[in-house]
């Protein structure tokens, strides 16, 4: 398509996606690529792997785009849109890749705004505004704005992953729509750079300053503006007519804000955003980019107002019999003015019961509850919380103890109650179990497996609350029709219901399903007079039913608005007006096909096993989350290295690509392995991260075992396997093993020849073991028959060989609470050949541990671990091999040290007095299992004050660190731990992991390892 070539009379080029001949050219076209590269200063990158990267975002979509450019200011995003246009080549602007609709996948350039235009420019408290790039994440905007008491006001789902970018190109909201609307009552101005490469700034403007400069056969700018006017001047009844009254309406362009602010009617949705001038011949075309997915201009740089954070909360549950019945309250709770009204169906609380998590808060419910609302208030005070609690329940629930006291029959005689029960959270840790429930749906919902899924394509329908109960029988009703079901959570408060039908789309008949149901909800949407999306946007998924949502006349407006601002239609074409399909480029289809090519070793309990793991990743970008926070485990090389391959969410796209042939990449191959696989230092934070629980440890450590059979493993991974037999031989030929690792340019001819950094201070072994000291003090210390309890201490590797300190530590502390401590015949768990992908050997040595472990256990023992990865083998790990009664018997015995301690309050039998204040950094696999807080308890009761951090991996992660060309990334990773120890209370650290202490002993003006936390625990007996 040419420039000079006019588009069709309805207002835009007839270009149906996946049908621009040029694209597939320009990937080949010499030149393009060293043009780019000339031309920007950031990365360009047109690699096979970096395209399959971004060729998925959180939808159900994958397309391949051209090629990925990661600039690094506005110039740099000038100058590829100009080149581009020259060109006629695509162009798509992305921020964190969570897009459920899939409008941040095409065939074009991505401009990836998150790699270095993520800066926040300027925060000023007094204006309550901030200027930030396009790919600051929200999160860490509302962090650096929460000690002034503000916030940016809309809280996406994922905002510690979401760009402010794509909250602008979205016009995000979240579960406090009803006090805050959407993300254009916040936006106050923005830079943007347009189809040619020009760059303009848009914000508040009068209507006749844009028809003074209104040219329709001007420059690019001016053509803008006669658009504008002309949609002011002659479509505004149309839109006035034809836009849903909905808060919760981001379908289409943003065009009803633009007529009601000419108007002077427009006020932000709500009166808490403070957005809207109330002048009538006033617009800000800033706000036009809301919700127009990168299709109408490039925005690099925003100004955004902000708003108080509220003083605090209260939360009420109320329960109901149907889901009917709830839905069919919410228009009486919405006259309490609440902040959220969040429904749970019977479906999602079925799968919430199930899980070790929240089955316990999901039993506090009455028996027979079928629906819940979470109902939350802001209030200036923890009395006017508690008042309007009451108030509602007592509304709504007459009748019902609350605990302001018994609430007053107010309802009018006639009148149907719904709600049958009520509980309240008032406190912070019971709002946040409250709405941790609330939350787990989508994990919940995305966990499984299977070929049928709960896709992301309809779920944010939305109609008006005073229709809800009719629209959720409807759609019940169509789902029966079609064959599935589907589970109904989210915000019902302003009519948005979360809905993911179960759909094989792998199949025929399935996406024949995944069709109907479209076509079927957006009837529905129209016939109640409500919008198909309220929250996820158009993208490839809604696109084609806007048409039908808002007539042949607006939808002719929407293309010749789109061709103002882009005359050749080359920013994200095919979106909110093109000619996007919703069954096309489907991520899963009846075209897809998988191969992983080997038989996998580990145990799967999950449906489709290997192939369901590989394909669970939904792609929500969970593993994005801390570039600059640091909470939680997952994912620590995408902390330290900012680059998507490093993500969780990028080695599993990439890993399924390769193992389903849309990478053309040999998955055991050195290059995979180097590019992909290496760098995953097998932490586990994504399998207790993962909102899906994928685990790519596990499949990381299949796919290096069938490269050691393919390719044969190397002299050094083959040491690090059986570093159990090197320790053994390293302890008997101490001291000398230690000077011979110390002599000048040992290190050096360590790292040439095995490949072990020669920075790295490799472990000392110590000539007595702790096998030798319990033998040489004779055994066991307290006799069977005087015991509280019988203890098998596994003496593994590092702590028998390395540090028996901290076992001997852990035998003094558990004799002093009276427990007989007898010493395993076992010591090599199976965890270093595991770590290194040697399943086979693995598999042997787990077999040993368990043929020596479980009579232990059967004669009334129970088995004790110091080395917290050691003890994680035993006690999840192991089944990964056997799925055999003893090995059941052995991993539900099996303990770490201190959560031993804890679990039987051995504590409470010892006389402590420790004192002194420590950080705690808890292991990786610890955390994973959900174990790492044991130590924490144990040592505060021992008298400690103790810091626990919230932090992921130290960066070591075994043998990882150890390796010259893995050295510099766990120094990165440990840089992050070792600024969370500078800013935390304790005088000093303590770990429980042996690779951790190495580490952190590894800083910068330290000259030891940190203590295990079992020594300070001993350290504190009297």
């Amino acid at each position: 398509m040419s420039s000079d070539t006019p588009p069709p009379p309805d207002g835009g080029p007839d270009l149906r996606d996946g049908d621009y001949d040029y694209v597939s050219e320009a990937v080949s076209r010499p030149g393009l690529v060293a043009d780019l590269e000339e031309l920007v200063e950031g990365d360009v990158r047109f690699d096979t792997y970096s395209r399959q990267l971004y060729a998925t975002d959180a939808s159900a979509y994958q397309q391949t785009p051209i090629g990925v450019v990661l600039p690094r200011d506005t110039e740099d995003v000038a100058a590829a849109l100009a080149y581009c246009a020259d060109r006629e080549i695509p162009v798509l602007p992305r921020g964190g890749g969570t897009s459920l609709a899939g409008q941040t996948v095409n065939e074009a350039v991505v401009l990836d705004f998150t790699r270095y235009m993520d800066e926040i420019r300027d925060l000023d408290p007094q204006a309550r505004e901030a200027t930030v790039d396009a790919g600051c994440i929200v999160e860490e905007l509302n962090e650096a704005a929460a000690p002034h008491g503000l916030k940016f006001a809309p809280d996406p789902a994922w905002r510690d992953k979401s760009a402010i970018g794509g909250a602008i190109g979205n016009n995000s909201t979240g579960s406090h729509s009803l006090k805050y609307g959407k993300t254009d009552a916040y936006v106050e101005s923005c830079e943007v750079v347009l189809a040619d490469g020009s760059v303009e700034t848009f914000g508040e403007v009068e209507v006749e300053t844009l028809r003074e400069a209104a040219d329709p056969d001007g420059e690019l700018v001016e053509r803008i503006y006669a658009e504008v006017v002309r949609v002011i001047d002659e479509e505004s009844d149309e839109v006035t007519a034809r836009y849903p009254e909905m808060k919760r309406n981001v379908s289409g362009y943003n065009l009803d804000v633009l007529v009601e602010e000419a108007r002077g009617e427009w006020a932000g949705d709500a009166p808490e955003t403070g957005g809207g001038t109330g002048e009538p011949g006033t617009v800000n075309l800033a706000r036009l980019m809301c919700g127009s997915e990168g299709t109408l201009g490039v925005v690099t740089e925003a100004t955004v107002s902000l708003v108080e954070v509220p003083e605090t909360k209260a939360v009420a549950l109320l329960t109901y019999d149907s889901l009917l019945d709830a839905m069919a309250d919410v228009a009486r709770i919405l006259e309490h003015d609440p902040a959220a009204v969040e429904v749970m169906d019977d479906t999602f609380l079925d799968l919430a019961r199930e899980t070790a998590e929240f089955g316990d808060v999901v039993g506090l419910l009455p028996e027979g509850t079928d629906s819940t609302l979470l109902v939350e208030f802001y209030a200036d005070s923890d009395e006017e919380g508690r008042r309007k609690v009451a108030d509602l329940v007592a509304d709504r629930c007459p009748g019902v103890e609350t605990e302001a006291g018994a609430s007053e029959d107010r309802v009018d005689a006639g009148e149907e109650v719904y709600a049958t029960h009520a509980l309240e959270a008032h406190d912070p840790e019971r709002r946040a179990t409250f709405w941790k429930m609330r939350k787990a749906g989508m994990p919940i919902l995305l966990s499984r497996t299977s070929d049928a899924k709960h896709i992301s394509f309809i779920e944010d329908c939305a109609v008006p609350p005073e229709h809800l109960a009719d629209y959720a029988a409807d759609f019940q009703a169509l789902l029966e029709e079609v064959g599935t079901f589907a589970s109904f959570y989210a915000h019902a408060g302003p009519g948005v219901l979360h809905i993911r039908p179960l759909v094989d789309t792998k199949t025929v008949d399935g996406l024949d399903q995944f069709e109907r149901i479209a076509d079927g909800a957006s009837d529905l949407v129209v016939k109640y007079g409500g919008s198909v999306s309220g929250e996820h946007g158009d993208g490839r998924a809604r696109t084609q039913w806007n048409r039908k949502l808002y007539g042949d006349d607006l939808w002719r407006t929407f293309r010749e608005l789109k061709t103002a601002f882009d005359p050749d239609w080359l920013l994200n074409p095919g979106n909110v007006c093109g000619d996007h399909s919703l069954t096309e480029h489907l991520r899963f289809d009846p075209e897809y096909a998988f191969d992983a090519g080997f038989e996998p070793e580990l145990n799967w309990d999950n449906e489709n096993g290997f192939q369901g793991m590989a394909e669970l990743c939904h792609g929500c970008g969970g593993c994005r989350g801390g570039q600059s926070t640091t909470g939680g485990v997952m994912c620590p090389t995408f902390r330290a290295a900012d680059e998507e391959i490093q993500s969780t969410r990028g080695r599993a796209n990439l890993l399924r690509g390769a193992m389903s042939g849309d990478l053309p990449a040999d998955p055991f191959s050195e290059e995979f392995a180097s590019e992909v696989m290496d760098l995953c230092i097998g932490c586990k934070g994504c399998k207790r991260n993962c909102p899906s629980g994928v685990d790519m440890a596990k499949l990381k450590a299949e796919v290096a075992h069938e490269r050691h059979e393919r390719e044969g493993p190397s002299l050094r991974d083959r040491l690090f396997a059986n570093i159990n037999l090197v320790s053994r031989v390293g302890s008997a030929l101490a001291p000398v093993s230690n000077w011979a690792t110390r002599l000048p340019g040992s290190g050096m001819l360590g790292e040439k020849l095995l490949g072990v950094a020669a920075e790295r201070d490799l472990p000392s072994f110590r000539r007595t073991t702790l096998r030798d000291w319990f033998d040489a003090r004779g055994g066991p210390a307290v006799a069977e028959a005087d015991a509280e309890r019988v203890a098998v201490l596994v003496p593994d590797t590092y702590t028998n060989y390395n540090h028996p300190d901290a076992g001997k530590a852990a035998v003094r502390v558990l004799e002093a609470a009276g427990v007989r401590v007898e010493l395993a015949d076992v010591e090599d768990t199976g965890r270093p050949a595991h770590s290194m992908g040697f399943l086979d050997a693995a598999r042997e040595r787990t077999a040993a541990a368990v043929a020596d472990l479980a009579p232990c256990v059967d004669a009334g023992r129970d088995v004790v671990v110091v080395e917290p990865s050691e003890a994680v083998m035993l006690q999840s790990d192991l089944l990964d091999f056997h799925d055999s009664a003893a090995a059941e018997t052995v991993a539900g015995n099996s303990y770490g040290v201190l959560e031993y301690v804890d679990a039987f309050r051995l504590d409470e039998r010892m006389d402590l007095a420790g004192s002194g204040s420590f950080t705690y950094h808890g292991h990786c696999h610890q955390k994973a299992t959900k174990k790492d807080h044991h130590a924490v308890g144990v040592l505060r009761r021992a008298g400690y004050a103790v810091d626990p951090l919230d932090s992921t991996c130290c960066g070591m992660a075994g043998s990882f660190g150890y390796e010259a060309e893995h050295y510099s990334m766990s120094r990165a990773i440990g840089s992050i731990l070792f600024d969370q120890v500078e800013a935390s209370s304790g005088e000093t650290v303590t770990a429980p992991g042996a690779s951790c202490r190495s580490q952190l002993g590894d800083r910068e003006d330290t000259d030891a390892d940190p203590p295990h936390p079992v020594e300070l625990l001993a350290d504190a007996l009297r």
